[in-house]
């Protein structure tokens, strides 16, 4: 996969995977390929977060087992939030277990995963079997919420759904199983909501619109119908490999980032990509998300773009232009340089802004 190419084209390749194809339109509607690290440490906090920065990425990444107080409230309100503002729920759980362990930690329990995040991560040092069994139970959950809507509307219970989620296709790997739900007396039938399908009564495409907002055209207006077309993800769940850190001395390098690359070539059906620090689409054929965390700008009032060097925990922090244009990384992750900010929306706005244009640097929109 050439560095050049846009994210509406890489949406066109084909077997991309569902969630990456609605990705791909996403961060080309919206012209953010930014994600947010959510480490904070209540739901209230957790919603105020995704409130105040959600026009501006495309990804929010949580950390679910620091939140004291997590619980089905903080999951209706990122799912109404998500839906709202258009992003996608990525719950950075870094899963490192043997299968049986790592299904039970994915489905199971109060934080319950699957059911919630479009995307995880894990690494693979259990070896390549943890990979099958997340997508095993990622499926088992799938056809779980399927099945819970056809019980309901075979039941005759006429309903509004309050999770868009439920109504929604259900994809395994690149398969769609059509929605359950058929047109009845009494039912509440919404369109499903794939990335294929267009709006009703609308007159272009969710691709057609991406390609419009890639090449730099389009205003907001557009950019409301593009978003309205797009709708809302697939039922898909889709996994990210820790290929590479971040921090000093992470034993992350050479052979394990090889493996993780084998790996997730042999399982593109469920890999969506990497968490990296560079670009690891190395064949013709790889189309991997790369995001990457240590991402950090210089205050506002500083004139020099310089990095900055780490927190002094182990963190080392790399420019938005040396992330995207640089080394070819896809979406940036932000923490601590967003949430400390007095105005975080419009700290988020900023961040946004860079790594936009250092997506357009690397594919030749404008000139470095």
């Amino acid at each position: 996969m050439s560095r050049t190419a846009r994210f509406s084209a890489r949406a066109d390749l084909p077997d991309t995977h569902p969630l990456k194809v609605y990705l791909f339109h996403l961060i080309s509607i919206k012209r953010s390929n930014l994600c947010v690290s959510a480490d904070v440490h209540s739901t209230s906090a957790l919603l105020r977060l995704a409130e105040e920065v959600g026009d501006y990425i495309c990804v929010l990444k949580t950390h679910a087992d620091i939140v004291d107080d997590f619980g089905e409230r903080t999951i209706k309100g990122l799912k109404e939030i998500s839906r709202r503002k258009k992003f996608l729920l990525f719950e950075d759980r870094k899963f490192g277990d043997i299968g049986s362990t790592v299904q039970s930690q994915y489905t199971r329990g109060p934080l319950a995963i699957a059911t919630w995040a479009h995307l995880t991560n894990a690494h693979i040092f259990p070896g390549p079997a943890i990979i099958t069994a997340l997508e095993s139970a990622a499926a088992s959950t799938m056809e779980s919420l399927v099945q819970n809507v056809s019980t309901e509307i075979t039941a005759g219970t006429p309903r509004g759904s309050s999770d868009g989620e439920d109504e929604a296709d259900f994809y395994f790997g690149t398969e769609r199983i059509p929605n359950m739900r058929s047109e009845r007396k009494g039912s509440v039938v919404r369109a499903t909501t794939t990335i294929s399908q267009t709006f009703e009564g609308a007159k272009r495409t969710p691709a057609t619109l991406a390609k419009t907002f890639s090449a730099g055209e389009g205003d907001d207006g557009d950019r409301a119908e593009a978003l309205e077309a797009l709708g809302e993800p697939p039922l898909a769940r889709g996994l990210l490999l820790l290929a590479e850190m971040s921090s000093e001395g992470n034993l992350m390098t050479g052979s394990y980032t090889k493996k993780c690359v084998e790996a997730a070539r042999e399982h593109n059906d469920f890999v969506v990509g990497f968490i990296a620090q560079r670009s690891l689409n190395e064949e013709k054929q790889d189309n991997f998300v790369t995001m990457t965390p240590g991402v950090s700008l210089p205050p506002v009032d500083e004139t020099k773009t310089r990095d900055r060097k780490g927190d002094g925990l182990g963190q080392q922090y790399r420019t938005p232009a040396k992330v995207v244009a640089d080394d070819g990384c896809d979406i940036i992750i932000v923490g601590r340089g967003i949430l400390g900010a007095k105005d975080r929306g419009k700290e988020a706005e900023r961040y946004q802004d860079a790594a936009w244009k250092a997506y357009e640097t690397r594919t030749g929109k404008v000139k470095s």
